[in-house]
């Protein structure tokens, strides 16, 4: 009888985990949001390097929003980088809009980006704060959604989930279903468990006084993950960070490859291992393609080890379907469905190299990590 329990359970955290998920997303998503109607001035920055995908749509959607008075401020190193001239073409379609281009190569430490920002911060003309990575493409209702929170004093910073929905290849799906089945359902729980002491890069909206308080964006300037540190700063400063319950879209290059997504998941793997060391191990744990192997391996591939990995792999389908089609709303699933155990095996993979090393290639630059999540440039 012991024999045929314990492929059961080795899929039990996995399996309880799928669960807490669904559970964390349905409490999370009945919420009501906060009313729009809070609308005060905004500067939007927008630190740039190189053309992303459809990178004129991605700019002009932040200069189509429903809102009454808001900047934009590009910031980019080189007078040179081909950006300039998408930048420039948004500039001549929407005159009416605040637009302003920043050019400046000056190095203040690491992270390249962060010295963007810092340039791009220099020209904001009002106390509400904007960062958004340039591959975004947001709602015309989007600066409505994620200023209404700052009605209320308390909150420092308002942070927004992610999604991709446009997907181009197998590289491409493999990083979407990151999305969805992982980062998601992780934030959600954490969320549900912990609270929100850290921020997502893809969308984070702060109080120019909260930003003062933790020293400005000097502080982030050798830090790899600065949009982690950052949320976290502002919450240890005393400030409430919220989730926006409304998705930005991440759009994604067409035609990459796996391997060049499986090298910015390690970056991201390696960057939460040193922000987060506790609490990245123990997410290995979570993970259900270990679970599933497990099952199998220790019960010999017997008929019990095939049912407890079937039956992981029923209910982590049902989740994930659940996901993507309830609250992410990326289309994502059912069509891709039949690449969650791959891109679950990739998962496992990488976090168990994330545990190895200290190295990570961002943008053409080798980097060092440090404890606490500092970088030091190694070469290029």
């Amino acid at each position: 009888m012991l024999r045929q329990i314990i492929p059961f359970l080795m899929t039990a955290p996995a399996l309880a985990y799928a669960g807490i998920t669904l559970y964390c997303a349905r409490s999370f998503f009945a919420k009501a949001p906060p009313t729009p109607d809070f609308t005060p001035p905004v500067s939007i920055l927008k630190p740039v390097k190189g053309v992303d995908g459809d990178s004129f749509e991605n700019f002009a959607s932040f200069c189509r929003q429903d809102y009454p008075q808001f900047q934009i401020v590009f910031a980019a190193a080189s007078a040179a980088d081909p950006v300039i001239a998408v930048i420039e073409e948004v500039m001549a379609a929407y005159p009416g809009v605040d637009i302003t281009l920043v050019v400046d190569g000056s190095i203040h430490g690491a992270n390249y980006k962060v010295c963007n920002l810092m340039h791009a911060h220099a020209r904001a003309k009002y106390p509400l704060l904007i960062v958004c990575d340039s591959d975004i493409r947001v709602a015309e209702s989007y600066l409505r959604e994620v200023c209404a929170p700052f009605a209320d004093p308390e909150v420092g910073l308002v942070t927004s989930l992610y999604r991709s929905s446009g997907v181009h290849g197998v590289g491409c799906a493999i990083e979407a279903l990151g999305f969805c089945c992982e980062m998601v359902p992780n934030v959600m729980t954490a969320l549900k468990l912990e609270g929100l002491s850290f921020a997502l890069g893809a969308s984070m909206a702060l109080r120019q006084s909260a930003l003062e308080r933790i020293g400005g964006f000097p502080v982030l300037v050798d830090y790899l993950a600065d949009d982690y540190q950052l949320g976290n700063m502002i919450h240890r400063a005393g400030y409430r960070l919220e989730l926006s319950p409304f998705f930005v879209e991440s759009v994604m290059r067409g035609g990459e490859t796996v391997s060049e997504v499986l090298l910015r998941q390690l970056r991201w793997g390696r960057t939460m291992r040193v922000s987060r060391p506790g609490g990245y191990f123990a997410s290995g744990i979570t993970l259900p393609f270990p679970g599933a192997l497990l099952a199998l391996a220790v019960s010999g591939f017997s008929r019990e080890g095939m049912a407890a990995a079937a039956l992981l792999y029923l209910v982590r389908g049902a989740v994930a379907v659940s996901y993507s089609r309830a609250y992410v709303k990326d289309r994502l699933l059912p069509r891709w469905l039949w690449l969650l155990p791959l891109r679950d095996a990739l998962s496992f993979g990488v976090w168990a190299l994330s545990l190895l090393g200290n190295r990570v290639l961002w943008r053409g630059h080798l980097y060092r990590l440090s404890k606490g999540g500092k970088i030091e440039e190694i070469g290029a």
